[in-house]
């Protein structure tokens, strides 16, 4: 081989190194590895406890509001132990809404999504292996009545979900050291009232994990449409009302200014 296809080699092997260790590639990795970190331990922490209050053997140990306050703590603690690397979304349909509205890179998404269900898969796999799961011990979310009651609270539940969370992590003028505090209480208001009609889930990726790994799908459907349409609705309306303090001309101007710059090269 000639000493120029020997240099070619080179220059390409060491474009294709400093690329893989680019530090725009190294946090992208990091991030994909704290989403899927935190949504293993929010879908395992808040699915166990489900497990725990319906099996035959533990029945009631933990009782409903138990599993309430279990799932808004699981929460809050991932996002303030991996907030700061990956946002903490653990959760398709914010990764979603906070897209839509520019408040995280569109190329991202795809690269969350498979975060975010491959850590939900995860952690029903590892459920489904800890534990002998029967139709009563089900951890996944099917609807207790009616579909369309099921869907308007998922719907109502994400709305509100989102809308908490667009208000602390996307304005500055909350105060974002409680953003965990104020995401995980919503958590837990969410599954007090929507637990026993809907599951409570809010987001895709807490349903399709147990789904995939029990092959359940009863009402399946509903947690794939409600978290998306309420997630997004509540993201919108927190954008509506975000900038309530300036007139409705300026605010106008404000979206065509931010528009241009944004699509500007």
């Amino acid at each position: 081989m000639s000493d120029s296809k020997l240099e070619e080699g080179g220059i390409k092997s060491e474009r294709n190194s400093n690329f893989l260790g680019s530090n725009e590639v190294v946090q992208v990795i990091q991030k994909v590895i704290a989403e899927v970190i935190g949504t293993y331990f929010v879908v395992f922490a808040g699915c166990c406890s489900v497990v725990l209050n319906n099996a035959e053997e533990t029945k009631g140990t933990i009782t409903f509001p138990g599993v309430c306050v279990v799932w808004g703590l699981i929460v809050m603690i991932m996002v303030y132990s991996v907030g700061h690397v990956s946002g903490a979304h653990f959760n398709p349909a914010v990764t979603l809404s906070f897209a839509l509205y520019r408040h995280f890179p569109l190329k991202l998404v795809p690269l969350y999504f498979i975060a975010q269900v491959l850590g939900s898969f995860l952690a029903s796999g590892t459920l489904y292996l800890l534990f002998h799961i029967d139709d009563k011990s089900y951890f996944g979310t099917r609807p207790a009545g009616p579909h369309s009651q099921s869907l308007v609270f998922e719907i109502l539940t994400s709305f509100l979900l989102m809308f908490v969370v667009s208000a602390v992590a996307t304005d500055n003028r909350a105060i974002g050291k409680f953003a965990g505090i104020a995401v995980g209480m919503t958590i837990i208001v969410d599954v007090f009232i929507a637990g026993p009609v809907s599951g409570a889930s809010m987001n895709p990726a807490r349903s399709l994990g147990p789904a995939l790994v029990m092959h359940i799908y009863t009402g399946f459907w509903i947690y794939m449409v409600g978290p998306f349409v309420g997630a997004i609705v509540g993201a919108s309306v927190y954008n509506l009302i975000r900038f309530t303090e300036k007139p409705l001309r300026e605010l106008g101007s404000e979206s065509i200014r931010f528009a241009t710059r944004s699509n500007s090269p």
